[in-house]
């Protein structure tokens, strides 16, 4: 069975390639703004507020495009569950940066180019080869390796890059379901509102029942127009990572993350001063290995279907 991006043509998917590199470059952006929220409020709260923001925007936006009909969708559990995959992804990532370097949870978070590998093999039905399974046991090894000298340091919420990063594999093979079914303001609108929904009722329950998760009071109006930031510059990334998966396959694109690490521990260094491992360098390089092995596999193919 053929990959529906390639029965596109390779226009199509370099277009589609182009856009998920332009969106994968903004992300560290934002997380850098939300880690200087750290002490500030709390990353569920944080959350909250920057999808809501992000939730109201695309409503007008569809409402101004489409009219009442834009908010008429089919197969709406499909929309909860990748608002929920993005729930799950954002609150366990920005608990991560909150917690941690900026560069190490970023590079954990790369198992997720080979997470949504096999994911689309197991429900896309996208073709599985020998290469997939050698970088996963590859990128695997680096997860274990960055995650040994994290654990000692953070304990086991170092975990949660690694929770982020099957959400968000998740999330872009739901992307890939719905691509055909609304347009892209609909779409984009769901799963911002659904994952608002999502956080909004962790952070009450946060509130009452989890001591650390206690929100202190208002937001002082410094959050707020980070939170605002973080909510235009994450939303225009999310609207092109969706266009992308229109134009190729999710195994495609998500190898493009790669290009977070360099600006991460960039940022890492330079604006947050955060040390760099050595022992958890050398997991993120193998992770990258991976990466780069699953992406000369697709070229392969690419070129042997186009031939």
């Amino acid at each position: 069975m053929l990959n529906v991006s390639l029965s596109r043509g390779p226009k199509a998917a370099a277009g589609g390639i182009t856009l998920a590199l332009v969106a994968f470059a903004g992300f560290p952006l934002g997380d850098a703004v939300i880690k200087s929220m750290a002490g500030d409020w709390p990353a569920q709260a944080v959350a909250a507020l920057r999808f809501s923001i992000g939730a109201l925007a695309l409503a007008v936006i569809l409402f101004v495009r489409e009219g009442r009909s834009g908010f008429h969708v089919n197969r709406p559990w499909l929309h909860v569950a990748r608002g929920f995959t993005l729930f799950v992804g954002t609150i366990t990532f920005f608990s991560a940066i909150y917690i941690m370097p900026l560069a190490d949870a970023v590079a954990i978070s790369f198992i997720n180019p080979i997470l949504t590998a096999l994911f689309s093999g197991w429900f896309l039905k996208e073709k599985m080869r020998p290469g997939t399974w050698v970088a996963t046991i590859i990128a695997f090894g680096g997860v274990l390796i960055m995650l040994r000298p994290n654990v000692a340091a953070f304990g086991w919420v170092a975990i949660l890059p690694l929770i982020s990063a099957f959400s968000v594999s998740a999330m872009l093979i739901l992307n890939r379901t719905v691509s055909a079914g609304r347009s892209i303001f609909a779409a984009q609108f769901y799963i911002a509102f659904w994952a608002a929904i999502f956080l909004i009722i962790a952070t009450v329950v946060g509130h009452w029942f989890v001591p650390f998760m206690t929100i202190p009071g208002t937001p002082d109006w410094n959050v707020v127009w980070r939170c605002v930031l973080v909510a235009i510059t994450a939303t225009g990334c999310h609207f092109l990572l969706y266009m992308a998966t229109m134009r190729t396959t999710a195994a495609a694109i998500a190898p493009i993350v790669y290009i977070q690490l360099l600006i991460a521990t960039v940022i890492s260094i330079f604006v947050f001063g955060d040390p760099i491992d050595r022992t958890a360098m050398m997991g993120g390089l193998l992770i990258m290995f991976s990466g780069l092995l699953l992406w000369r596999s697709e070229r392969k193919l690419a070129s042997v279907i186009e031939a």
